[in-house]
C-alpha cells in the first residue's frame, strides 16, 4: 500500500533530466555587470533606497517591500549603481531594474545578524527576517514567503509540506541542491515548522531522484521530519496535487492550501530560509539550470540574480548550433523569452534552449471534442471548452468556469490532436477578467 495519494489527470512527459542530473552545481564567475530587475515576485513592486551613483555591498537592500504582499531585493555584488532603468522580463514586459558595477571586490553587508539560537527565537522575528531576506517561492511562482507564513487566525495549519518533486521535465536544480545540501533543507524545514507552529512535516520527493530519497531518509532521522517517496506524474509538484497526494485533502476551488491547514514550500525556499536566519544570508543567488541540445556544456550554476540569460548560455560553453526557442524556465511551465538580456530573477529555475525538431508549432485547429484535456487536467476543469469561450471573447463565461483555477501546467496542450494552444488561451482569459476588474473599479 502506497503511503501517497494518486491526484486525478496529469501526464507523462520525457523528463528530460539526463544532460545535468549528475551535473554537480558550479559556482558562477563575478561578473562585472548585473541587471536587478525590482519586481522578481508576486504582488506589489518594491520601493527603490538607492539612487544612481550609490556605492552597495553584496547583499545590501536595494528596494524595500512596497506593502505586506511584497519582497525586498538584494545586490548581488558590491560596486556602483551605474543605472536605474526599464528591462525587459521574462514575461515579455518591461520592469525597473538597477544595474550594479561590480568593483571585483564582492564585499559583503552585514547588516542582517545571524540567528544562531533559531530555536529559542520569538517565531514572529524569525519570520521578519525571512521577509527582510526577500526570501520568496524559489520553484518558479516566487510568491513572498512571509506571507505564507502568515496565515490569519482563523486559519490553523497543522501541516508543513517541503516540495522536493522537480516534476518539471528538463530541470535538476532542486535535485542538485537535495544531494549537495540536504542538511541546510531539513534546517529550514525546521525554522518554518517553528514559525508556523506545527509539528507534521512532510517532504514529498518523486522516485526518479532515489538517490536524493535515501539520503533525505538518512538525514532526516530524529528531525520530525517524514519523506514521502512520490509516483512520477506530472504535474505532482502542483500545490493543490502535491497536498492532495500526501494527506488525502482537497483544496476547494479557489481556495488556498491553508483552507485545509496546509503549507507548501520548495525545497530552495527552505534552503533560502535556513541561510537567511543562519547566516544572515539574503536572496541574491540560486541555483540554475542551464540545458537543452544546442547547449555545448549543459549543467547547472549558482548565479546571482541580475546575471543576463547571454552571460548564462555562456558560462554553458555557448551552443554547438542555433537554438530555436529558449524557454525561461521548463518546457511545460516556462515562458519562451525574445531577448539574451532577460536577467535571472529569483524565481528562474532554469534556461532551456531547443532546436527544431523538438519545438511543438501550434496548429490551432478546431475544437473535435475528444475530451482528452478533461482526462488531463488536474484541476478537474474542461480546457477545451473554456479555449474555445476565450476564443469567442465570453470571457464572463471563462470566469463563470473557473478560469482562475487553471494552473497553466500544459497538460491539455500536451495532449490536444488538435494542436490547440489551450495554455495561452486560458492566460488571455485571466488578463482580459483582471483587466475588465481594474477599469471597473477605475483603476
Amino acid at each position: 500500500m502506497p503511503d501517497h495519494l494518486i491526484f486525478r489527470g496529469g501526464i507523462h512527459p520525457d523528463d528530460y533530466k539526463s544532460l545535468t542530473s549528475a551535473s554537480a552545481t558550479r559556482p558562477a564567475p563575478l561578473l562585472p555587470l548585473y541587471t536587478v530587475p525590482l519586481q522578481q515576485h508576486i504582488g506589489a513592486p518594491p520601493k527603490l533606497v538607492v539612487k544612481k551613483g550609490d556605492r552597495v555591498l553584496r547583499g545590501q537592500l536595494l528596494a524595500a517591500p512596497g506593502g505586506f504582499v511584497s519582497a525586498a531585493v538584494h545586490s548581488p555584488t558590491s560596486g556602483t549603481v551605474k543605472a536605474i532603468e526599464a528591462v525587459m522580463g521574462p514575461l515579455g514586459a518591461l520592469c525597473q531594474a538597477v544595474v550594479v558595477e561590480s568593483d571585483g571586490q564582492d564585499e559583503a553587508d552585514t547588516s542582517l545578524a545571524p540567528i544562531p539560537d533559531w530555536e529559542n527565537t520569538a517565531p514572529d522575528m524569525l519570520k521578519k527576517r525571512v521577509a527582510d531576506a526577500g526570501v520568496v517561492g524559489m520553484g518558479g511562482a516566487a510568491f513572498p514567503c512571509h506571507v505564507k507564513l502568515s496565515p490569519p487566525p482563523h486559519k490553523t495549519i497543522d501541516t508543513l509540506i517541503i516540495n522536493g518533486t522537480e516534476c518539471e521535465p528538463a530541470l535538476t536544480d532542486d535535485h542538485r541542491l537535495m544531494l549537495e545540501h540536504p542538511e541546510r533543507i531539513i534546517l529550514g524545514a525546521r525554522i518554518l515548522a517553528r514559525i508556523l507552529g506545527v509539528r507534521e512535516v512532510l517532504l514529498g520527493i518523486e522516485k526518479n531522484k532515489p538517490d536524493a530519497i535515501k539520503l533525505f531518509r538518512k538525514t532526516t532521522e530524529g528531525t520530525g521530519v517524514r519523506v514521502v517517496s512520490l509516483r512520477v506524474h506530472y504535474p505532482q509538484g502542483g500545490e493543490k496535487q502535491l497536498i492532495y497526494a500526501l494527506t488525502g485533502r482537497k483544496v476547494p476551488a479557489g481556495g488556498l492550501p491553508m483552507d485545509v491547514g496546509a503549507v507548501v514550500q520548495n525545497v530552495g525556499t527552505a534552503a533560502a530560509v535556513a541561510e537567511a536566519v543562519l547566516e544572515g544570508k539574503p536572496v541574491y543567488e540560486r541555483i540554475v539550470t542551464v540545458t537543452g541540445s544546442p547547449v555545448a556544456d549543459p549543467g547547472n550554476w549558482l548565479m546571482r540574480c541580475g546575471t543576463s540569460t547571454a552571460d548564462a548560455i555562456r558560462m554553458a560553453g555557448g551552443v554547438t548550433r542555433d537554438p530555436v526557442k529558449i524557454i525561461s524556465g521548463g518546457p511545460m511551465m516556462g515562458r519562451s523569452i525574445y531577448s539574451l538580456d532577460v536577467p535571472i530573477m529569483k524565481g528562474t529555475s532554469g534556461i532551456l534552449l531547443l532546436d527544431a525538431d523538438e519545438v511543438v508549432q501550434y496548429s490551432g485547429g478546431a475544437c473535435i471534442h475528444c475530451g482528452r484535456c478533461v482526462d488531463a487536467c488536474p484541476m478537474n476543469l474542461a480546457p477545451g471548452i473554456l479555449s474555445v469561450q476565450a476564443e469567442n471573447e465570453r470571457f464572463d463565461l471563462a470566469e463563470q468556469w473557473y478560469a482562475f483555477d487553471c494552473m497553466e501546467c500544459g497538460c491539455c496542450a500536451y495532449v490536444c490532436p488538435s494542436g490547440r494552444p489551450l495554455v495561452q488561451h486560458m492566460r488571455r482569459a485571466k488578463a482580459e477578467v483582471v483587466a475588465r476588474r481594474r477599469a471597473a473599479q477605475g483603476k
